[in-house]
């Protein structure tokens, strides 16, 4: 088993390494090991087998209470951690994705015994505006996860969680959460435009500048769910134009080109199209102006990493790289079947092509 997954990575290092091997970059094919492979172990980058998939940054509060909940089978800490967690902010958004997410592992992993404490958490402490959170958003990627979208099962799980999703909104009045996790059941349930724009308009009064949510409404608006590219890009494209000083709301017109790239794109002209690069250069300056501490500021680091290795940029895409290497949770290596394989990838082409073209571990910035 173990000859086939290495065989599957060599495959797809290959399939995309090629193109840009054919380019002038000067990037060329060498063995592993050899004195002239570019070593991405030289800039002090995390082992692929090391990455954290869970998160797209640190949180080390999370990842200890994740610790202590699935060790203990205890909701108890999770519980106290989300109520300490301002409603209004990215972070709690982000903090009930993961505490749903490990209970929707630990439920595949261990059918009809995993994710346990989410339904002791549920049953024991049923006014808990954090538990009825974490269980619609639960529900929702079982949805996802277990399901065919349109299948009965699935619009049976999204009703659920939409129910529940009406249960979190009345016990936390003013949390735009509830809201943000109806919207992915908007989207699997064919919520009509009217029907969304009223959820939404939910979430713009209690946060009007959650990127968390902006991505979210973003995916229903995509050509292949219920909108198009124009609606896509037009929703973007209102929201960065009106995003406050600081925000990476100016980031989110990327994440639209994003949803619409073609399955098999690596020519390098299209990444130095207008549109594409209006699009990077808005996505560059939101991370430049962003606080280092936002929390959505790793997911916009991370989608800059495959553009700006597809365009070539590779000081740019080393520049992403050193800030965001360890924790790799975020778009667009989570649509992988293999997230750190695939981040692994990117990486070590950036480390080649800023090598190539005389760059080295001395001379890039921290």
């Amino acid at each position: 088993m173990e000859i086939l997954w290495f065989l599957a990575a060599i495959a797809m290092f290959a399939a995309v390494l090629m193109p840009f091997l054919r380019r002038r970059a000067g990037i060329r094919q060498v063995a592993p090991g050899s004195p002239d492979a570019a070593d991405p172990d030289a800039y002090g980058f995390v082992r692929q087998e090391e990455l954290d998939i869970r998160l797209p940054g640190p949180d080390q509060d999370l990842l200890d209470v994740l610790d202590l909940v699935q060790r203990t089978q205890d909701w108890r800490a999770a519980a106290q951690l989300l109520a300490g967690t301002p409603k209004e902010g990215e972070v709690r958004w982000q903090r009930v994705q993961a505490f749903a997410g490990a209970a929707s592992l630990e439920l595949q992993q261990a059918p009809g015994v995993g994710g346990a404490w989410l339904r002791d958490w549920r049953s024991q402490s049923p006014k808990d505006a954090g538990g009825a959170q974490v269980h619609a958003e639960f529900l929702v990627q079982q949805a996802w996860r277990s399901s065919s979208a349109g299948a009965d099962d699935f619009r049976i799980i999204l009703e659920e969680a939409r129910s529940v999703c009406g249960e979190a909104a009345l016990l936390a009045p003013g949390d735009p959460v509830p809201y943000i996790v109806e919207l992915a059941a908007a989207r699997g349930l064919g919520y009509s435009p009217e029907q969304f724009d009223q959820v939404w308009a939910k979430i713009i009064d209690r946060a009007p500048a959650h990127m968390g949510a902006h991505l979210a409404a973003l995916h229903y608006w995509c050509e292949k769910w219920h909108g198009s590219r124009e609606e896509a890009d037009r929703f973007a494209t209102a929201a960065a134009a009106r995003a406050p000083q600081g925000s990476l709301l100016a980031a989110l017109p990327l994440f639209a080109v994003y949803e619409h790239l073609p399955e098999v794109n690596m020519v390098r002209g299209f990444y130095e199209s207008a549109v594409v690069k209006t699009a990077m250069e808005g996505a560059l300056f939101a991370a430049h102006a962003a606080r280092p501490d936002d929390p959505m500021l790793a997911h916009v680091r991370h989608l800059l990493v495959l553009f700006l290795v597809r365009a070539e940029r590779w000081a740019e895409a080393m520049h992403q790289l050193v800030r965001v290497d360890g924790h790799i949770g975020a778009l667009p290596w989570t649509h992988s079947a293999d997230p750190a394989a695939e981040y692994a990838v990117y990486r070590a082409l950036a480390v080649a092509g800023y090598e190539a073209n005389g760059g080295s571990p001395a001379t890039l910035p921290r």
